[in-house]
């Protein structure tokens, strides 16, 4: 495999590649002024390099619902669970949804609601309490629901692997459907339906939509819903609802669950954003509000502005008050709301910096661990997954980080991991083999419960479990490269381009381009530890750069104190700083080589 620019070892340890493998896309410097037809040629090679198949390219360049969108009745149980909520609706029965604390359980929840709404049913909801009582539902919670009058109950975002919450459940007459995304052990829990593409015994054309978050298989829910309605000439008298209308919901659940964006995901987060420009939700104009944006927001907004604002409700603040924002009809209430929640995501950082502190002192003791598992008393379990994507950016491992009660010396735990390692699989596994309370997940994230006794114990367990497949995900670590310019090719028309091939997230990486050769013009240390450069070329052309969080790293520290007198190139993604009165593309680096 051919190195970009030669670049075998890199500052960080790593050779640069060309993405997909070969140098169709690379080696020509380009100076930023393509033609139109250039530009677009550029969005080929760039869907190309991602999978893409020439004959298909069409509908990728452009992706819409009406290209991706599967019959909702290729997943299993799809069509038992929209008959019975339609006979919910038509009855007028008493259904609550059960959600999740996080983004993706609170937009399916609001989704939900809003659809039943529409079709002239108030569900309620319920969402438990991180601290109190823990992931998923509960046999507690389920029946005393059925107590007060709820005939029907539909968990989102959780209940694939609730087995003794379920039966508990049954036994006391409630009946409940499950929309989940998360692995599921062979062994399925009583339901009435089951909804979720990542069980076992799947159909093939609905596993092929695995990579799904929870609110994007309560969408489909959604219109086989209403399909299910038509057919029963619900709509005889009365509009359908605009299903395309809660799409922003789907945006903002599928990318803050960090649900890979390609296929049907792309083309949702594709047609929310648009939906979300429009500010029909209130309460989601009212969060875009309190995030200070002063423009329609992009992806990357939806996973660091928007969504930890969700996200802090239920992290250190009132599980509830995703929900209630995204469906309430109260401007006021939206705006106080939405308030609270910038407020709590303040909050959430600064204990997320003091747990983040206390575990990566435990470190330098994981070096000869596959897998690291870190553990501390009194660590707030709402930021410890924050915390273990942190620890696995750092440490390039799959991570989990285990806080301990102060009282009882139980854990509650939650890992990242990375391409290549089924970190759920693996939680799972380690669940049927006595190793832990609870647990579950998906590839990339898992959560469990677990003795304080049986930590050592585990991360043995989970280090030789995933050794191997750790050994392979990390043998020969390349950075992939999309392009290669002068500096002077880093211009505002070429990110434009660049973006044009989005939306970018998990399974579908924003460009990556390499820029050089270079030289240090300017490299101050900004915050606690992100290097900002100005970079030159010989071409004339300049830029503005920042490594976030690089500082310590061996990059940041050659960067700033080796790079005088020498040449280098640098890699990393284009963006637009638009600050200013006129936007200029600047680059936030990823990685480092020296040139000479």
């Amino acid at each position: 495999m051919v190195d970009v620019l030669g670049i075998g070892r890199s500052l960080s340890g790593r050779a640069w590649r060309w993405r997909g493998g070969n140098g169709e896309f690379g080696g020509d410097a380009i100076d930023g002024s393509q033609s139109a037809g250039g530009l677009d040629d550029l969005v080929t090679q760039l869907l190309l390099a991602r999978g893409v198949q020439r004959d298909d390219l069409a509908r990728h360049k452009a992706p819409t619902l009406r290209a991706f969108l599967p019959d909702p009745s290729c997943l299993r149980d799809m069509d038992v669970a929209a008959e019975r909520l339609a006979r919910a609706v038509t009855n007028g029965e008493t259904v609550t949804i059960y959600g999740d604390y996080d983004v993706d359980g609170a937009t399916s929840a609001a989704l939900l609601i809003l659809v039943l709404r529409e079709l002239g049913l108030e569900a309620s909801y319920y969402i438990p309490d991180r601290l109190l009582e823990g992931y998923g539902p509960s046999g507690d919670a389920l029946v005393k629901l059925g107590a007060e009058g709820s005939t029907l109950v539909v968990t989102v975002d959780c209940g694939a692997m609730a087995h003794e919450a379920l039966a508990a459940a049954h036994a006391a007459g409630v009946e409940v459907i499950v929309v989940d995304h998360h692995k599921c052990s062979a062994e399925l829990p009583v339901t009435i339906a089951l909804v979720n593409p990542n069980q076992l015994d799947e159909y093939d054309e609905g596993a092929a939509h695995g990579h799904l978050a929870a609110v994007g298989v309560a969408f489909l829910l959604a219109i086989a819903l209403v399909r299910t309605m038509r057919k029963q000439n619900f709509f005889a008298d009365r509009a359908e609802p605009d299903l395309f209308a809660l799409l922003d919901l789907v945006a903002l659940g599928t990318v803050a669950d960090v649900a890979a964006l390609h296929g049907l995901n792309r083309a949702m987060v594709a047609q929310g954003l648009k939906v979300m420009a429009r500010r029909d939700n209130i309460g989601m104009a009212a969060l875009i509000d309190a995030s200070r944006l002063n423009r329609a927001p992009t992806c990357s907004d939806l996973g660091f502005a928007l969504g930890p604002r969700v996200n802090a409700g239920g992290r250190v603040g009132e599980a509830t008050l995703g929900v209630r924002l995204l469906t309430t009809r109260d401007a006021d209430e939206a705006r106080e709301i939405a308030v609270q929640l910038s407020r709590l995501n303040d909050e959430r950082r600064g204990i997320e910096a003091a747990v983040q502190e206390a575990a990566e002192a435990q470190l330098a003791g994981q070096h000869n661990r596959a897998v690291v598992v870190v553990a501390g008393q009194g660590w707030h379990p709402g930021v410890i997954g924050i915390v273990a994507g942190r620890l696995k950016e750092k440490t390039g491992k799959p991570t989990l980080v285990i806080a301990l009660d102060e009282v009882d010396g139980t854990g509650k735990g939650s890992g990242r991991s990375i391409a290549g390692v089924d970190l759920g699989a693996a939680i799972i596994a380690a669940r049927e083999a006595g190793l832990l309370e609870a647990g579950g997940g998906h590839a990339m994230a898992a959560g469990l419960s677990i003795r304080g006794d049986a930590v050592a114990r585990f991360a043995d367990w989970v280090d030789a479990r995933l050794a191997g497949a750790v050994s392979a995900a990390r043998t020969g670590e390349s950075l992939a490269v999309d392009l290669s310019l002068a500096p002077g090719g880093l211009t505002p028309d070429l990110v434009n381009a660049l973006d044009a091939a989005g939306p970018f997230g998990m399974g579908w990486p924003g460009p990556r381009i390499a820029l050089g050769p270079l030289r240090m013009i300017k490299a101050d240390i900004v915050g606690t530890n992100h290097l900002r450069m100005i970079v030159g070329g010989i071409d004339g052309g300049s830029f503005k750069a920042i490594a976030f969080r690089a500082v310590e790293s061996e990059m940041g520290q050659a960067l700033l104190h080796g790079s005088k007198g020498r040449r280098f190139w640098l890699a990393g993604r284009p963006k637009l700083d638009d600050w200013g009165s006129r936007p200029a593309a600047e680059l936030h680096v990823e990685d480092a080589a020296w040139a000479d």
